[in-house]
């Protein structure tokens, strides 16, 4: 699921060495914690959101495939 989530991220980011992601496990399932540059935050978070959005339904759906709960928290 990480390298899901990191392989969509660095595509999109200018500076992928600044992406970080930490696993945890949470009341519900996994949390996956993503930390990115402060001026890519805008490029991981879409307008209006919708690009954070999409990564979430992407890792949904292979969660569910595999009988899992992961959210992602965009620090």
């Amino acid at each position: 699921m990480k390298d899901l989530v990191e392989y969509i991220v660095k595509s999109i980011v200018n500076e992928p060495d600044k992406v970080s992601i930490t696993e945890e496990e949470g009341e519900n399932g996994l949390v996956l914690k993503l930390t990115v540059a402060d001026d890519d935050k805008g490029r991981v978070i879409g307008r209006q959101g919708r690009v954070a959005q999409a990564i979430r339904t992407l890792i949904r759906v292979k969660a569910a495939k595999a009988g899992q709960k992961v959210s992602l928290e965009i620090l």
